[in-house]
C-alpha cells in the first residue's frame, strides 16, 4: 500500500457545510491548548544502572508443567493397566491423564509461582481426590469393566509426581516475591496496608507507600518516599518511578480514589509500563474468588462482570453425591475407632455416649446434630453460671478451660474426634462434609442479615474457619471466612479444604 500524507488542518472548530474548516477563534485555541496539557502523559527515563525486570515466561512452564503431569499418570496407569490384563489400558491411562492434567490446570497448578494458588502437597492431594470423584463417575455412567482397585493404585504414582513438583514449586512461590509501591489516598493506603500487613498467604511485600493528597496515612511501618499532589501533575510518574527504584519494587499498586481519577491513572500506567514496572489496581470487590470475575471492555469502559455463587447444578449434585459416598465410606472404615471411643466415653464418666443438640442448618431449617460427649452429664445446666468467662465475641460461647469438659473429652475435642458421629448427620442429608459451623438456635436468633447468609448452604463438619485457626478466630474473622466459602465454593475447593484438614486437625492448633 502507498503513503498517504494528510494534510495538517485545524479540526478544533466546527466543520462547514463543505468540510473547510473554519478560521480558529481564541476559545478554540484555548479548547485545544486545554487538550494539549490534559493528554501530556510526562515521560521518564529509567536510571541506565536500574535493572529491568526480567519478562516472565508463564506459557512455557505451564507446557511443561501439563506436560510432566500428564506422562507422570498417564504413563505409570497405562503400564500398571497393561500388566494387570485391564482392557483397553491405553484409553483408560490416556481419559486419566488428560483429565488429571485439565483439572490441574483449572486450579491454577500450571501458573507464575507469584500468582499460583497456593497448595504444596495437599494441594495435589485434593487434585487427586477429585480425579477419583470423576473417574468413578465415568466408571458408573459408562459402565467400564476396570477393576476400581486397579484403577486407583495406576493413577497413584501421578500423585506422587504431582506432590514432588508442588514442593518443588512451593520452595520457588517462597523466595518469588513481589516487592509493592502502594499509591493511593490515606483511607486507600490504610485498607490496603491493613489486609496485605495482616496475612501471610500470598507473595505480595508491600516495601513503601506514597500517599496522593495531604492526608497522613495511619501506618508509620512503612516507608514513604513522596507524595503526589491533590491534581494530576507532570512529575506523578517521576515521583512514583523513583519510589519504585529506591526500594526496588517490581510492582506499584494502586488504590484508586477521587484523587486519582481514570485519566491521571492511565497516564500513570503509560510511565510504568514504559518503564517496565507492573501495575495493578485495588478493587473494591472483597470476598470474590477470581474465577466469579470476568473482565470485559465496552463503550471505552472495563467492566468486572461478576459470576453468581453455585446453589445447584453439576457441582451441586456432585457435592451431594461425594458427601453421601464419603459420610458412608467414613463410617465404615472409621467403625472400630467409633466403638473404641464410645466405650471410653461410657466408662470415664456418667452420662450418655452421645450429646444430641438442635443446631440450625441450611435456610435455618432446625435439625438434631450429634456429637460424642465432652462434657459433664450436666453441662448445659451449668452454663448460664459461666456466661461471664465467655472469651469469645459475638453469640459463640467459648473457653479454653472450660471445668464441664471431662479429661477424655479434652482429647477428643483436640483430636476432633467428638465431631465424628456428625457423618451420620451428612448421609442423612442434613449437613455437608464441607460447609460453615452449625449454629445453636439461640445463636442464630441474634444474627443480622451478614451473619444469615451462612445458613445459605449446608452446615459442614468441615470448613475455612476449622482449618484457619478454629477457636482461636475471632467471630468476625470466622463470619468472613464463612462468608467466602458460601459464595466462593466449588467441588475443587471443598476438596481442597478435606485435604488441609487433616494437616489442621493433626497440630490441634484452637482446637478447645
Amino acid at each position: 500500500m502507498g503513503h498517504v500524507e494528510i494534510p495538517e488542518t485545524d479540526i478544533s472548530g466546527p466543520v462547514g457545510l463543505r468540510g473547510a474548516p473554519r478560521p480558529r477563534t481564541a476559545a478554540s485555541r484555548n479548547r485545544t491548548a486545554a487538550l494539549e496539557q490534559l493528554w501530556r502523559a510526562p515521560t521518564a527515563q529509567r536510571d541506565p544502572a536500574g535493572r529491568v525486570p526480567a519478562r516472565r515466561k508463564p506459557v512455557h512452564r505451564a507446557s511443561v508443567g501439563a506436560l510432566t503431569d500428564l506422562l507422570a499418570l498417564a504413563g505409570p496407569a497405562w503400564l500398571l493397566l497393561h500388566l494387570g490384563e485391564q482392557p483397553r489400558p491405553w484409553l483408560a491411562a490416556a481419559v486419566a491423564g488428560l483429565l488429571w492434567t485439565g483439572l490441574r490446570g483449572a486450579r491454577g497448578r500450571y501458573a507464575d509461582p507469584v500468582r499460583a494458588e497456593p497448595g504444596g502437597a495437599f494441594g495435589a492431594l485434593g487434585d487427586w481426590l477429585v480425579l477419583l470423584g470423576v473417574l468413578a463417575v465415568l466408571h458408573a455412567a459408562a459402565g467400564g469393566s476396570v477393576d476400581p482397585a486397579t484403577a486407583v493404585v495406576a493413577v497413584a504414582p501421578g500423585l506422587l509426581a504431582a506432590t514432588a513438583v508442588e514442593g518443588l514449586r512451593a520452595g520457588r512461590r517462597g523466595r518469588a516475591v513481589r516487592k509493592v509501591l502502594l499509591v493511593g489516598e490515606a483511607g486507600g493506603l490504610d485498607r490496603a496496608a491493613e489486609l496485605l500487613n495482616s496475612r501471610t498467604d500470598h507473595a505480595y511485600q508491600l516495601v513503601a507507600a506514597i500517599p496522593v493528597g495531604p492526608g497522613r496515612p495511619g501506618f508509620e511501618s512503612v516507608q514513604v518516599p513522596g507524595r503526589l499532589a491533590s491534581c494530576p501533575a507532570d512529575d506523578d510518574v517521576t515521583t512514583v518511578l523513583g519510589g519504585a527504584y529506591a526500594h526496588d519494587a517490581d510492582l506499584v499498586l494502586v488504590a484508586p480514589g477521587p484523587q486519582l481519577t481514570g485519566d491521571r491513572l492511565r497516564r500513570l500506567g503509560w510511565g510504568l509500563h514504559d518503564a517496565g514496572i507492573a501495575l495493578s489496581v485495588v478493587s473494591e470487590l472483597s470476598g470474590i474468588a477470581a474465577g466469579r470475575v470476568r473482565p470485559v471492555t465496552a463503550a471505552g469502559l472495563t467492566l468486572l462482570h461478576i459470576a453468581p455463587p453455585l446453589r445447584g447444578g453439576p457441582q451441586g449434585i456432585l457435592k451431594a453425591v461425594l458427601d453421601r459416598g464419603g459420610a458412608l465410606f467414613g463410617l465404615l472404615v472409621l467403625s472400630p475407632l467409633l466403638l473404641a471411643v464410645a466405650l471410653c466415653v461410657r466408662l470415664s464418666s456418667r452420662g450418655p455416649v452421645f450429646h444430641r443438640q438442635v443446631r440450625q442448618g441450611q435456610h435455618n431449617r432446625p435439625f438434631t446434630m450429634w456429637k460424642f460427649r465432652t462434657m459433664v452429664a450436666d453441662a448445659e445446666a451449668r452454663r448460664a453460671q459461666l456466661t461471664e468467662d465467655n472469651e469469645v465475641d459475638g453469640p459463640l460461647f467459648k473457653m479454653r478451660q472450660d471445668p464441664r469438659v471431662t479429661p477424655v473429652g479434652r482429647t477428643l475435642r483436640r483430636t476432633s474426634i467428638d465431631e465424628l458421629p456428625q457423618l451420620f448427620n451428612v448421609l442423612l442429608g442434613q449437613m455437608s462434609l464441607v460447609g460453615p459451623r452449625p449454629p445453636l438456635p439461640e445463636e442464630a436468633s441474634r444474627y443480622d442479615e451478614r451473619e444469615g447468609r451462612r445458613l445459605t448452604v449446608k452446615p459442614g463438619l468441615t470448613g475455612l474457619w476449622q482449618v484457619s485457626g478454629r477457636s482461636d478466630l475471632s467471630w468476625q474473622e470466622t463470619v468472613s471466612l464463612d462468608l467466602w466459602y458460601v459464595d466462593n465454593w466449588s467441588v475443587a475447593t471443598d476438596m481442597g479444604l478435606l485435604a488441609r484438614t487433616v494437616r489442621a486437625v493433626t497440630d490441634g492448633r484452637g482446637a478447645y
